[in-house]
């Protein structure tokens, strides 16, 4: 959970690096989160809860995202590359899952401390 609430913390920080498991625990509790709220919805039947959630997140998910793709050194625009349709979610999944580059980069050090 101290994951996720980093993320959020830096909710609107679009420079530096991310790690997979920074990324990967917000899209876990993301995920979690959003099926509870989606349960909530369908039981009241006002299908507000998903939507205002998905709106406050919004944000944090896309500076994460950024920050994941700095840490394999590349630029914050790749996310564009989701609009193609199924191609661009699996080659977007690809990036998200590699590893970060070692040592410095031009988003920053490393953010597991390693040495290249």
């Amino acid at each position: 959970m101290s994951w996720y609430l980093e993320v959020l913390r830096k909710y609107a920080v679009f420079n530096g690096r991310a790690r997979r498991k920074e990324y990967w625990y917000f899209a876990l509790f993301n995920i979690i989160i959003s099926i509870a709220l989606a349960v909530i919805d369908a039981i009241t039947g006002i299908g507000l809860l998903g939507g205002l959630y998905t709106l406050v997140v919004l944000i944090p998910s896309i500076a994460v995202s950024v920050r994941r793709l700095h840490d394999t050194d590349r630029n914050g625009c790749w996310l564009l590359i989701a609009l193609i349709p199924l191609i661009g979610a699996i080659v977007l999944l690809v990036l998200m899952v590699q590893d970060g580059k070692p040592g410095e980069n031009q988003y920053g050090s490393n953010p597991k401390g390693a040495i290249a």
